[in-house]
């Protein structure tokens, strides 16, 4: 056996295979404290959304163009910004910014009227950057250097702030998680197993997983981009994992030890428990590389970090554990804090018998609760993130709620409408077409404002306009000169449109796709950006391609399920039981975090929508990891049957002795996940959530209740498979 062969080696060579992996963590160490400054914020875009064509159109063909931009805002208890004394203030407090590397110029109020908030409790400059939003943020604390203290109160917003935030709160959430993760993954290891050494042995692992990964990343991130969240899942992921196959594995070797010597128990644990991990960490390989077929770089992330902490977490169990193993031997059970029996599984085979008797009144409700508690995801709203996904208490969303309150929702995010011209834009026919376009929509009832060449001052009639640009280079008046160079380029100009609604709004999307849909004057074509554009285009790009994702990950894994379990109609249960627990963990994904049930409880301000990539973040992640203890308790109900080729006792039989540690590995990976529960970002709070209660639900009645009740009904159908394909299965026996 393959397995066995691993095993005997490992434990054969152990202060060697210790020592190695020590000597490679050793050199992973150093990195850690740097992979933060190597990840990047964002990557909830795609370069080939009509969103970002139209953004890098914009970029290359206006000289002017600012992509990203930054909000000042300033305020006084007594002074108005019409006040001379706020206004030599506010310009004397940015006096030394526009002189920073990357910053293009800055829009003051006292140019733009409509810059001045309608009560006149504030005003605000914009500062613009030559960089896309992501890499602004890291030009952010030499612009608040630069800023000279003033009587005035300086808030800053706008892209670049929320992806500075956002990455401080990141890597603070992950520390706090942390924390509160391993002494509570302790405590449980200790309640499942009793005894110190035995728990503290899948700490170790887990540990060793989590270093070795981030150092991995470290490395990667000179070869590619990676997101910010490869911390979160790395950690979440590397710790749930690798404790849950370590606890497999020590749970294992305690039992073969009572009847074994030392090395053939090493063995016989990697030949059995071991084979269970491999295929286990299969089906969650095969989850998490379904996130391979999206171009974002979230996601993209989130599965490269997944894929990492499966191997790495695979590997330490089948060569590092074993080698630990039989270097503590029967030390194993040493220091025992809780004195417990020789585990019989009665409470275990006592479930299974009083399920198996009675299938259909056990499985009918069980499915009926799983149903109902995904029914709140038939309502999902889905969007992309915005500033709502960072707390309350940091600076930028503090500066955005305030800036909300004093201009109303959609001041920050407007529409962006790339026109693109047959003649040159200052042409006079073209000139005509623009007034009338613009003219088009400030008259839809939604638009509040449109910004564009042709309509600086209501003043100004077509004509002036028209005489005005006839020669770009020698407009007279200054702003003109400016506003020109900023929104216009030879054969290309940019329409700002302001709306009254928050960008993933209902009323700002009927408006965007009202303006897709409008047919322009002649010889002028229509591409959109913009929040609201990006929000659209992204969730379109997004569910276009998670298809062929899913129906992927669900072939491939039916595939491993098939050749481990060798049955047909196995695989396929498994598959459906899984799709019913991820139901119900997406339902309450919608009753918390978009409907804002238990906000309070959990500090957050309810979001409004669903984050658009998480439901395929989970369904991947979650597709594997609940598969987890689908292969254990499918393993162990296999070996019995191989044995007795009598179904209901090898059901019986293999929830009995797989029950309880199950249960316990569950418990571990739910705490994990929990822990993530209390980061200040919203996305990762809802993933930890997510994560949790699929794993809870999965794990408790899913495989203690609906497993049984399935393959009750199942029957001798549980272990059909074609005769000449048996034949071949038997000849090919995968790990033997």
């Amino acid at each position: 056996m393959v397995f066995e062969r691993i095993g005997r080696f490992s434990f054969r060579y152990r202060w060697f295979v210790l020592a190695l992996w020590l000597v490679v963590v050793l050199a992973a160490l150093p990195t850690l404290p740097r992979v933060t400054g190597r990840l990047e914020v964002g990557g909830f875009s795609s370069p080939h959304t009509e969103a970002a064509r139209t953004r890098e159109l914009l970029r290359e063909r206006i000289p002017g163009y600012s992509p990203s931009s930054l909000l000042v805002l300033f305020s006084h208890p007594t002074l108005s910004p019409s006040d001379p004394v706020f206004v030599e203030q506010a310009q004397r407090a940015l006096s030394a910014v526009a002189s920073i590397p990357h910053v293009t110029g800055i829009r003051w109020f006292t140019e733009n009227p409509s810059q001045i908030a309608p009560d006149g409790s504030l005003a605000y400059a914009v500062i613009e950057l030559d960089l896309q939003p992501e890499e602004a943020q890291r030009v952010l604390d030499e612009i608040q250097e630069a800023i000279i203290r003033t009587d005035l109160q300086v808030q800053l917003t706008g892209a670049p702030a929320f992806y500075a935030d956002l990455e401080r709160v990141t890597e603070r959430d992950l520390r706090r998680a942390e924390l509160i993760a391993f002494p509570f993954a302790l405590a449980a290891l200790l309640f499942v197993f009793g005894s110190t050494v035995a728990a503290a042995v899948p700490l170790f692992i887990g540990g060793v997983t989590v270093a070795l990964v981030l150092g991995i990343v470290y490395g990667l991130t000179h070869l590619t981009e990676l997101s910010i969240f490869t911390l979160n899942v790395a950690s979440l992921l590397g710790l749930g994992l690798s404790i849950d196959y370590s606890l497999f594995l020590v749970s294992r070797f305690r039992e073969e030890l009572a009847s074994h010597d030392l090395a053939d128990a090493v063995a016989r644990t990697t030949a059995t428990a071991g084979r269970a991990v491999f295929f286990s960490g299969l089906t969650v390989l095969i989850g998490l590389s379904g996130l391979g077929f999206f171009e974002f770089l979230f996601m993209r992330s989130v599965g490269i970090a997944g894929m990492l902490v499966v191997l790495v977490a695979v590997s330490a169990s089948l060569t590092l554990l074993p080698a630990v193993l039989g270097i503590l031997g029967r030390r194993i059970n040493a220091l025992r804090v809780i004195r417990r029996g020789t585990e019989t599984g009665r409470f275990w085979h006592w479930i299974t018998e009083f399920v198996m008797q009675r299938p259909w009144q056990v499985a009918l409700p069980v499915v009926a609760l799983l149903v109902l508690l995904g029914l709140p995801f038939r309502h999902v709203e889905l969007s992309s993130p915005d500033a709502t996904i960072l707390p309350t208490s940091t600076p930028s969303r503090q500066a955005w709620e305030t800036f909300r309150r004093a201009f109303g929702d959609g001041e920050l995010s407007p529409i962006i409408i790339a026109v693109e011209t047959e003649r040159p834009v200052n042409d006079p026919q073209t000139l005509a077409a623009l007034y009338d376009f613009t003219r088009r929509l400030a008259a839809d009832p939604r638009v509040t404002k449109v910004i564009s060449i042709v309509t600086i001052d209501p003043r100004i009639s077509l004509a002036q306009y028209q005489l005005l640009y006839a020669y770009p280079e020698r407009i007279p008046e200054p702003l003109l000169q400016r506003v020109y160079r900023e929104l216009a380029g030879d054969y290309l100009t940019a329409i700002y449109v302001y709306t009254d609604a928050l960008p993933a709004s209902d009323r700002a999307k009927a408006l965007l796709h009202d303006i897709r849909a409008m047919d322009p004057s002649p010889g002028l074509k229509l591409w959109v950006d913009g929040g609201t554009a990006e929000i659209v285009d992204v969730v379109d790009r997004m569910y276009s391609e998670f298809p062929l994702a899913a129906s992927t990950v669900i072939l491939a894994t039916y595939i491993v399920l098939f050749l481990l379990l060798r049955s047909v109609f196995l695989p396929v249960k498994a598959i459906i039981l899984n799709v019913l627990s991820l139901t119900a963990s997406y339902g309450a994904l919608v009753f918390v975090f978009q409907e804002g049930h238990f906000s309070s409880l959990l500090r957050f301000s309810p979001l409004g929508f669903t984050e658009a990539s998480l439901p395929i973040v989970m369904f991947c992640i979650l597709f594997g990891v609940s598969m987890d203890y689908e292969v254990f308790l499918l393993s162990r109900v296999r070996e019995s049957w191989d044995q007795t080729q009598d179904n209901r006792l090898a059901v019986a039989t293999g929830l009995a002795r797989s029950g309880r540690i199950i249960t316990g590995a569950a418990l571990i990976l739910v705490v994990v996940a929990a822990a993530f529960v209390t980061a200040d970002v919203v996305l990762i709070k809802a993933l930890g959530l997510g994560i949790a209660l699929a794993i809870a639900l999965d794990a408790s009645i899913v495989r203690t209740l609906l497993v049984p009740a399935t393959m009750r009904l199942l029957g001798q159908w549980n272990w059909w498979v074609p005769r000449r394909l048996a034949r071949t299965l038997d000849t090919v026996r995968i790990g033997h």
